[in-house]
């Protein structure tokens, strides 16, 4: 059995409200779990109440193998439990294809419009 450490949505509609929890990977989002071991409240203005877990418990589960999602890891990451390594991705950056054919034929027409205000006066 694979264990994951996961938000599961709770609140309302616009309000939304998550628990940390470990669940069998196999298992839905909101549906069964092993152990509730904290709570985040993206609601909350002061950062640091926004999420609350049980260092003990979450360790714990780290060490018997449990494997956190990319959010969760910035939790216990914050919180000093494990360790993420930063991501970097510069080619997201740069801009698609035709973004760089308009851009190509933007420079293009003005470099054309310099040309002929620069060309002097045939007559």
């Amino acid at each position: 059995m694979s264990l994951k450490i996961r938000l599961a949505r709770a609140g309302t509609k616009k309000r939304p409200y998550y628990h940390v929890v470990i669940a069998d990977s196999r298992s839905p989002r909101d549906g069964r779990f092993i152990e509730k071991v904290g709570s985040y409240d993206p609601m909350l203005a002061d950062d640091s109440k926004r999420v609350t877990l049980n260092a003990e418990r979450a360790t714990h589960w780290l060490s018997v193998g449990a494997t956190p999602t990319d959010r969760v890891l910035r939790f216990l990451d914050a919180a000093g439990l494990a360790k993420r390594a930063p991501r970097s991705n510069p080619e997201r950056a740069k801009p698609g294809k035709k973004a760089t054919e308009r851009a190509e034929a933007r420079a293009k027409a003005a470099e054309d419009a310099a040309a002929a205000t620069n060309a002097p006066a045939a007559e």
